[in-house]
Parts: structure tokens; C-alpha cells; sequence
């Protein structure tokens, strides 16, 4: 323990390092009382040294090897809800809340590599006790100096209750944003799959027996050469029609992916991206290891659909690679192009949505995602999703 607390010291930065000698200055003051008569400037710097640290906004305890406290200012006793002469004399265990039974120094009270968090490298995070016995946590900073052959230790402390408080109001509000989102998908996807159902079921059917109407109206015999060719004309008008609807259905909501399961909607989705755009695309995948149930099969095909939408857009790529399988109870999902690669500024604006949404995807059912560019040429997405309670 001995060299650890050492480097420890020496790491102590410039500012720590004069709180330090402050502190030193402060439990001094309990010698220097006896040596003012025979050093009389030095008893000067010592009240000068006292009278900063009792005028400091910050709480300060000078704390001796066996960690009891030398010396509070007034900012330490109004933080403890104590006096100052109750907490001089008193261990440092009262007021700061030992990380082990076994906790005797006051460097035990910090220890190293455990709880750092704060403003400064050298802020560590304890738990302070007020007078009443309350908890409340803490941000502070722990220096030495060497007097007269003992070791005196400063400890810098501040009340971060307030800071915690809003905190833990941003985190509230920030599961609530994920869980209002979560919904407004769920509702989303609810609206998609009633329209595509609506579309098909009625508008297609009827789509289908006006066609029915046309061939037969066709083969009547001795129609005169313009019914023919308006005929004809609606029988086209009729065909577009109804692929255009199938296509809108199918981006609402393809059926396979209600009929089939994920491996054939993603095939489907492949199928019609390479067609549409002329971009190759590989899908490398097992039917079997793709039988998820319906939440999951939705988000995965909605993160891919996503995907090979913004590299349409923008990659300028000629070839895609989708990758899925399972590992260890994950699904893990690889979308590869080789286009013109994303920039880390590109994927914080407040305009990409689409990145946005499949991030949300993702943190609904508990996974990772990182977005890439760091094996040029192109962009990289890996996706880690957890399958526990979606595997069939």
C-alpha cells in the first residue's frame, strides 16, 4: 500500500498541492501556539495560513495519520450540520463514510482507482454524514504534507446533493424520452400493419376484380377498334395500379415478414433494394437462426430497411453486404458498404433521422450499435441484440 499512496502524492496536482500546504499551515496552528513567543513572524503566516482556509467556500479538514480531524473551517461544520470544536478531535469516519470496515488511514477513505468522478482528475466521489446522521454524496480531493516527521493530510470536500438531484432528473426524463419513443414505434408500426392490411385486403381485391371485368370485357367479340386499344390502355393503367399498391403495402409492411418470418422479408428487401437502385447487395443469413417473434423481427427488418435507405441515398456505394447471426444468445448484424464512408459530425446532426431511429431501435430491446467508418472504404454498422425472451 505504501508505494501506491507515494505515487499517489506525486501525481497531486499544483492546485492540490497548495491545498495542501494550507492544511499544513492549519494543523501547525495546534504547535504553533507554543512557538509564537519565540517566533513571532512565524506565528503571523500561521494566522495568515488559518485565515484562508477559515474564509475557503470549499470545506477543508486537516486530518492526521490516524484519521482523525486536526482542523475544520467553518464551510466543513455548516455542511456537516456541526460545530467546528465538535468535529476537531472527532474521527474522520463521523463525517465520511468508510468504503470498508478495515478503512483507518485517511487515504483508505479514498481509495485509488475506486470512485473517481468530478471535476478534476483527482475528485473522488464518497458518501458524506451529517450531524443527524443523514447520507449525502460528496466530491473530494485528499493531499499530504510532510511536519516534524508526521504526515498531515488536507481533505477538500464539496456537497454535490444538488448536482445528483438534477442528475437523476435528466435520467428520469431521458428513460421517459426512450420509453415515449418505444410506444410512438410500437403505435407506428401498428398504424403501418392496419393500412398495409387495409390496402391489400380491400383496395387490392378490388384492384383484382376490375382487371377480371377487363379481360372478359376483352374477348367480346366485335369490339370496335378504339374500345380495343382503350382496352388495352386500361389493362396497363390497371397493372400499374395494382404494382404500385403492392409496392406501398410492402413498404408499409411486407407480408412476408407476417407470413414467412424475418429470412424471407429480408430476402424480399434485398430483392427490391438491388432492383430499384442497381446497387449489389449479399445477404448471408439461416432461416433458422432468424426466427424471432414478431417485436423483433419488426425492428430488425426496420434497422436494415433503414440502413439500405440512407446508403442509397448518400453512400455512392456499388456494393452491400448484410451479415446476421446468432452467437451466445445474440443476434449480431453486420451492414457493410463500400461507398464514400460517414462522418462522426454527420452522424450528430440533428437531421439524421434515420440514425437516430435506428439507435432507438436498438436501445428498446437492450443492444449495442456502433456506426462506422474506420475500415475504408465505406461505412460499417455492427449490432449487438440480446435475444433473451425474443428467440422461438
Amino acid at each position: 500500500m505504501r508505494p501506491q499512496r507515494n505515487a499517489r502524492r506525486r501525481r497531486t496536482g499544483p492546485a492540490v498541492l497548495v491545498a495542501g500546504i494550507l492544511g499544513g499551515y492549519c494543523a501547525v496552528n495546534m504547535a504553533a501556539a507554543l512557538r509564537r513567543a519565540r517566533h513571532p513572524q512565524r506565528g503571523a503566516r500561521s494566522v495568515d495560513g488559518r485565515r484562508i482556509v477559515h474564509s475557503a467556500s470549499d470545506a477543508i479538514l486537516s486530518v492526521d495519520e490516524d484519521a482523525t480531524i486536526l482542523l475544520a473551517n467553518p464551510a466543513a461544520a455548516q455542511m456537516f450540520n456541526a460545530g467546528v470544536n465538535a468535529m476537531q478531535g472527532a474521527r474522520l469516519a463521523r463525517f465520511i463514510q468508510p468504503p470498508t470496515p478495515d478503512a483507518h488511514t485517511p487515504l483508505d477513505f479514498f481509495p485509488a482507482g475506486g470512485g473517481r468522478a468530478g471535476r478534476r482528475a483527482t475528485d473522488y466521489a464518497v458518501t458524506g454524514i451529517r450531524a443527524g446522521g443523514q447520507l449525502f454524496p460528496v466530491e473530494g480531493s485528499i493531499s499530504s504534507v510532510e511536519h516534524d516527521g508526521r504526515t498531515i493530510f488536507t481533505v477538500i470536500l464539496r456537497d454535490v446533493s444538488e448536482r445528483h438531484l438534477v442528475q437523476q432528473k435528466l435520467a428520469r426524463s431521458h428513460d421517459q424520452l426512450r420509453q415515449l419513443s418505444s410506444a410512438l414505434q410500437s403505435i407506428r408500426e401498428e398504424e403501418r400493419t392496419h393500412i398495409a392490411r387495409e390496402l391489400h385486403d380491400d383496395l387490392g381485391q378490388l384492384l383484382a376484380s376490375l382487371r377480371m371485368d377487363l379481360t372478359l370485357l376483352a374477348r367480346v367479340d366485335h369490339l370496335p377498334d378504339a374500345s380495343v386499344r382503350l382496352l388495352a390502355g386500361m389493362e396497363t393503367n390497371l397493372l400499374t395500379a395494382i404494382a404500385s399498391l403492392r409496392r406501398i403495402a410492402t413498404n408499409l409492411r411486407p407480408r412476408a415478414l407476417d407470413e414467412g418470418g424475418l429470412y424471407f422479408a429480408l430476402q424480399g428487401l434485398r430483392d427490391e433494394f438491388v432492383e430499384r437502385h442497381g446497387i449489389a447487395c449479399t445477404l448471408l443469413a439461416d432461416e433458422a437462426e432468424l426466427r424471432l417473434d414478431d417485436a423483433a423481427s419488426t425492428a430488425v427488418f426496420r434497422i436494415v430497411q433503414e440502413a439500405l435507405t440512407n446508403i442509397a441515398r448518400h453512400a455512392g456505394a456499388s456494393n452491400v453486404l448484410l451479415n446476421l447471426y446468432r452467437t451466445d444468445g445474440e443476434l449480431l448484424v453486420t451492414i457493410q458498404d463500400n461507398g464514400r464512408g460517414i462522418r462522426a459530425e454527420d452522424m450528430e446532426k440533428a437531421q439524421s433521422l434515420g440514425l437516430v431511429g435506428m439507435r432507438e431501435r436498438v436501445w428498446a430491446m437492450q443492444g449495442d450499435i456502433t456506426i462506422g467508418s474506420d475500415e475504408a472504404p465505406g461505412t460499417r454498422i455492427d449490432i449487438v441484440l440480446p435475444l433473451a425472451g425474443h428467440a422461438v
